[in-house]
């Protein structure tokens, strides 16, 4: 499964190995760490749905970077739209417009439902949260945020006060008005019928109770993600986002869907809302819609942009309707429509399920698969009927996949490091979803069977 060290690996080559330790010694030195501990390896390149590290040893990305390069990298009609926005219009003054601009908005309108059709083109996910949940505030005359107890939407202020899944001890007191309620997780449900399947129902009434409890009657917004991503790849059940919409629509609240992984195509639809036929009153959208540059967007509906227009809504960013990555975008819905990416990413979505299906067979440890299109997650358990899970589990199988080629992303909430996020490119090719998952059976094998308590002493 792996390939020979090719010449430039620093244990063939001195000078290699030197220069490779001066790197980690100067990142060891001068990199603010932000997160979880860096990959081991040294990335020179990326093509397609392939890393290469300067060793020369390939990587297969089953991340699509950070959930975003959904054409995979450097995909040819990207970097000429690049190379031509540099040469010729990369940035201009908040205040001025350019075609690439209006273009994007008019189309990205285009392909959602009415009354979707106001467009605001910013650059990060929590740009676009931030974005949202100001207009809402503004535009209901209240401050009361609800988002999931597993919600991860950016770590600026207002998005950050609105994430529950990390990133909240330390910092002091976050906006007031934020609350949270249970994550809708079928495999680990809280409310349970007499079947023992979940009963998300009841839990929906029992969240809304206590926010009903809880509020000062200043209820805004509530911003959920159709499928939550860093929770670990968990899919309210059909009927969920109705349901909660209709208890937005009872208090008079805005529902703000958050696609910045599920948007454009990713579930094998144009949008992940599409199945539960909701239309949000906000939604947002980021890390697909660049490709893997930076461009984010807030989309509404005429009515709340001009109320929020009439009540004098701000946001003004360095990079706000940037041309050049505006042409990005243009260039990723050229892409998306004329190659029927819906369709491809329903063929490679089943082919990827039936394939951590069989690995969940076969492997005890593969305790539940879920997930749609190519966003798909499995959660490794030490135990299926207990679902004991164990992060020192997935830190293993996620070493041993880099080890034979594989780069796949473990959910780093304590916890949960057993649980595995899969999102390859949209472009992959079949070949390169089975080798893949080849890859990771391959891995989940050789750690299962040396874990204490599993395979080993």
């Amino acid at each position: 499964m792996t390939a020979g060290r090719p010449a430039s690996d620093p244990a063939a080559d001195p000078d290699a190995a030197r220069s490779a330790e001066r790197f980690w010694a100067d990142a060891d030195r001068h990199l603010i760490r932000y997160g979880g501990g860096f990959s081991p390896e040294i990335i020179a390149r990326a093509q397609g749905s392939w890393l290469v590290t300067e060793s020369g040893r390939r990587v297969l990305d089953f991340t699509s970077g950070q959930m975003s390069a959904i054409l995979g990298h450097s995909h040819p009609e990207i970097v000429a739209t690049v190379q031509h926005g540099v040469a010729t219009l990369d940035h201009l003054f908040s205040g001025m417009l350019s075609r690439p601009v209006v273009d994007l908005a008019r189309r990205l309108a285009g392909t959602l439902p009415d009354p979707l059709e106001k467009v605001l083109l910013l650059t990060t996910g929590a740009e676009s949260n931030e974005a949202a949940l100001r207009m809402a505030k503004l535009v209901t005359g209240r401050f009361e945020t609800v988002s999931f107890s597993g919600s991860w939407h950016g770590m600026t202020a207002g998005a950050a006060a609105a994430t529950y899944s990390s990133g909240r001890f330390g910092y002091g007191p976050v906006a007031p008005g934020n609350f949270a309620i249970p994550t809708p997780h079928a495999y680990r449900p809280d409310f349970v019928l007499p079947d023992g399947s979940f009963d998300w129902r009841r839990q929906l009434d029992h969240s809304f109770a206590l926010i009903d409890a809880q509020s000062v009657g200043s209820l805004a917004a509530c911003i959920v993600e159709p499928i939550l991503s860093s929770a670990g790849i968990i899919d309210p059940p059909p009927g969920y986002l109705a349901a909660l919409q209709a208890k937005c629509r009872e208090r008079d609240m805005l529902l703000i869907l958050d696609e910045a992984q599920t948007g454009l195509c990713r579930t094998g639809d144009w949008y992940a809302f599409e199945r539960d036929g909701v239309v949000p009153d906000i939604l947002t959208l980021s890390k697909t819609l660049g490709a893997g540059l930076p461009l984010a967007a807030i989309v509404t509906s005429a009515q709340i942009e001009q109320t929020a227009r009439d009540r004098g809504y701000l946001f003004f960013t360095t990079h706000v309707s940037d041309p050049l990555v505006a042409a990005v975008g243009n260039t990723v819905l050229d892409v998306l429509e004329r190659d029927r990416m819906t369709e491809v990413v329903a063929q490679r979505g089943a082919q990827l399920r039936a394939g951590l299906l069989e690995i969940q067979q076969r492997h005890e440890v593969v305790g539940d698969v879920r997930g749609r299109g190519l966003l798909q997650g499995i959660e490794l358990v030490l135990d299926r009927r207990t679902k004991e899970g164990s992060d020192a589990l997935g830190a293993q199988v996620t070493q041993r996949c880099l080890d034979l080629g594989l780069h796949m992303n473990v959910v780093q909430l304590r916890g949960m490091g057993g649980t595995f996020r899969i999102a390859p490119p949209l472009t992959s090719t079949a070949q390169e979803i089975d080798l893949g998952l080849e890859m990771l059976d391959q891995a989940i094998g050789e750690v299962v069977a040396t874990f204490p308590g599993l395979g080993g002493r």
